[in-house]
C-alpha cells in the first residue's frame, strides 16, 4: 500500500525473502548453486550433436579426462600442466627496491620489449602518476590552496585551479620536495 507496484522489481522483491530463506535453508554455502551451474555450463560446451546431447557430453568429458590424465605424465610434450608461465611472479632479493609506491610484482619471462617515451608522453605519464597517487594527494591540496591564496583578491574558478594544477603542479612539486630535502639535511 505504501509503495508503487513498479518499485518491486525482482531484486527489491528478493530482499523480502532473503531472511526467511536464510532461516529455513541455513548457511548459503550449503545450497549455493553457482559451482554446479558453472560445471554444467562447461559440460554444455562438449555438445557437438544436438540430436544426441547426452552422448556428446559423455564423449567430450571422456576425451577431456583422458587428455588431462595423459598430459600430466608426458614430459616431452608441452601441455597446459607443464607449460612455462608467462609471468614470473617471484621477485628476487637481489633486485633493487624501487619504492613502496610501485612494488615489484613480477617480471616478464620472455617476449618483453623496451621503448622510449617522447618527452610529452613522459610528462603525461609523470603527471598522471603524481595526480593519482595517494601519498601525493596532500601536496596537490596544498598547491590548490596556494593557487587560491595567490589570486589577488579574486576567487579563481574550479576550472582555472585544475588547469593550473595540470600545468604547474609537477614543477612545483619537484621544487617543494627539493626544499624539504634541503631543510632535512641542515
Amino acid at each position: 500500500m505504501l509503495f508503487l507496484p513498479s518499485f518491486f522489481t525482482f531484486m527489491v522483491h528478493l530482499t523480502v525473502h532473503l531472511v526467511e530463506e536464510a532461516k529455513l535453508g541455513g548457511p548459503v554455502h550449503y545450497r549455493y548453486m553457482y559451482p554446479i551451474e558453472r560445471e554444467l555450463g562447461h559440460l554444455k560446451t562438449f555438445v557437438r550433436n544436438k540430436a544426441k546431447t547426452e552422448g556428446s557430453i559423455a564423449e567430450g568429458y571422456l576425451a577431456e579426462e583422458s587428455l588431462t590424465f595423459c598430459s600430466r605424465y608426458i614430459e616431452d610434450i608441452e601441455t597446459r600442466f607443464n607449460r612455462p608461465r608467462r609471468v614470473c611472479e617471484k621477485t628476487g632479493d637481489n633486485e633493487p627496491f624501487l619504492s613502496s609506491i610501485f612494488p615489484q610484482g613480477g617480471k616478464p619471462v620472455e617476449g618483453s620489449s623496451n621503448f622510449t617515451l617522447t618527452q610529452m608522453k613522459k610528462l603525461q605519464a609523470h603527471r598522471y602518476v603524481l595526480l593519482n597517487c595517494a601519498i601525493v594527494t596532500p601536496f596537490v591540496d596544498e598547491f590548490r590552496q596556494l593557487i587560491k591564496r595567490s589570486s589577488r583578491g579574486r576567487r579563481p574558478s574550479t576550472t582555472e585551479i585544475e588547469t593550473r594544477v595540470f600545468k604547474e603542479f609537477v614543477d612545483w612539486f619537484q621544487r617543494r620536495v627539493r626544499k624539504d630535502i634541503y631543510i632535512k639535511n641542515l
